[in-house]
């Protein structure tokens, strides 16, 4: 694995900080996430349940009651 970073990427692994592999995992932990949000909502056996929310942004027909109006 190491050969593949030092060679291909051209990465220093040695000299990393603690900072730099927190960068790297955050990095590929977000792209994953989005990896399987695009999958999930993109999936067709999954279309109703979200058309079924499509209005939900819109939806104001329940009052808030945010308290006495001064």
């Amino acid at each position: 694995m190491t050969k593949l970073l030092t060679d291909y990427l051209g990465m220093d692994v040695a000299s990393m900080t603690t900072n730099d592999w927190l960068g790297v995992f955050f990095s590929v932990a977000v792209f994953i996430g989005m990896v399987y949000v695009y999958v999930m909502v993109f999936r067709p056996a999954n279309k109703e349940k979200f058309e079924s929310q499509s209005g939900m942004a819109l939806d104001d027909e329940d009052h808030i009651n945010a308290g006495d109006k001064r």
